[in-house]
């Protein structure tokens, strides 16, 4: 990895499995990490972790906790306002990693099915509202992590919220397919817009973290089939340490070759662990009427819009 130092970055869901690992790497090489957590008391025991971790570099380690629910929208403005007054000079890197899986059915502040209102929406408006802290540093990055499960994920336009009808599962691919289709079209976006900045995409493969304990019934069907092995391969040894399911994420964050618009994953079979590569994403994901009808329906859920135009030299 490229040395960090100077770099400041924002990381959602840094307490814990990938998230977590991802901080600790970015912090030992140099970066300012800004764990952004539900839980306070989580967040500063993680940051306790990384900084024993780091042996005696953890001292100097640019490593702090700010507050962030990603199910309330509120939440999610009042974060990004502290944040942007925080750093004038702009935000170099935001990682949105944080998620939900499989739940029983819930509901965010606002009413969203509770997967699709976070997984989505939450990081959907939290990139708006620090888009211009990202314009402000030339080359920064995006970097949105989806899921093996966008393979079978569906958006389900007459009912993103699922309020027909809830099927765990479903509503977690439907999620993650949104995060694949919005990373993909915000890239698109950018390019349209002449903007020195990145949107990229990741996924871990199947990766042993707690994300995985909360799917612990299965839906019937077609996806609850396709579903069970993918949680079973998670509570096996064959899934990845968290280390090794952090690393797409961290090549797609640093790698001074890649282009906006890569997806990165890892190289093993059906992707599920490896080595971080190139994959390709579905071809849905890259269906510009698709993306632009996801689009507006999420500016219409969260209120936030994303301002391209260019950036301007103060007077």
């Amino acid at each position: 990895m490229p040395d960090q130092s100077g770099r400041s970055a924002v990381v959602t869901g840094g307490n814990s499995g990938i998230g977590l690992a991802a901080c600790r790497e970015l912090a030992r090489h140099g970066a300012r990490v800004i764990l952004a957590c539900r839980n306070q008391q989580k967040g500063d025991e993680a940051v306790r972790q990384i900084r024993s971790g780091l042996g005696s570099a953890g001292e100097d380690a640019r490593i702090e906790v700010r507050n962030l629910d990603l199910a309330s929208l509120d939440s999610v403005r009042e974060f990004s306002e502290s944040l942007d007054s925080d750093l004038p000079e702009g935000l170099d890197l935001l990682i949105n990693n944080a998620g939900v899986m499989a739940p029983p059915q819930l509901r965010t502040e606002e009413g969203f099915e509770l997967q699709f209102g976070t997984n989505h929406l939450g990081h959907f408006a939290l990139t708006g509202r620090l888009f211009n802290a990202l314009k402000r540093k030339p080359e920064s990055r995006v970097i949105t992590i989806s899921s093996v499960a966008a393979r079978f994920g569906d958006l389900n336009f007459d009912d993103l919220q699922s309020t027909q009808g809830y099927r765990r599962w479903a509503a977690y691919g439907q999620s993650k397919l949104a995060n694949l289709v919005f990373a993909m079209d915000l890239q698109a976006l950018i390019t349209e817009a002449g903007l020195e900045m990145k949107s990229m995409a990741a996924h871990p493969g199947v990766s042993n973290t707690n994300l995985t304990s909360a799917g612990n019934d299965l839906d019937s069907g077609l996806f609850g089939l396709l579903s069970k092995p993918f949680l079973m391969l998670s509570d096996l040894a064959f899934a990845q340490a968290p280390e090794s399911g952090a690393l797409p994420t961290l090549r797609a964050a640093t790698d001074p070759g890649l282009a906006g618009g890569t997806y990165i994953g890892p190289d093993g079979l059906r992707e599920f662990r490896g080595s971080p590569v190139v994959v390709a994403p579905r071809k849905l994901a890259l269906n510009r009427e698709v993306a632009n009808q996801l689009w507006n329906e999420s500016v219409e859920a969260t209120g936030v819009d994303f301002d391209f135009s260019p950036v301007t030299s103060a007077a």
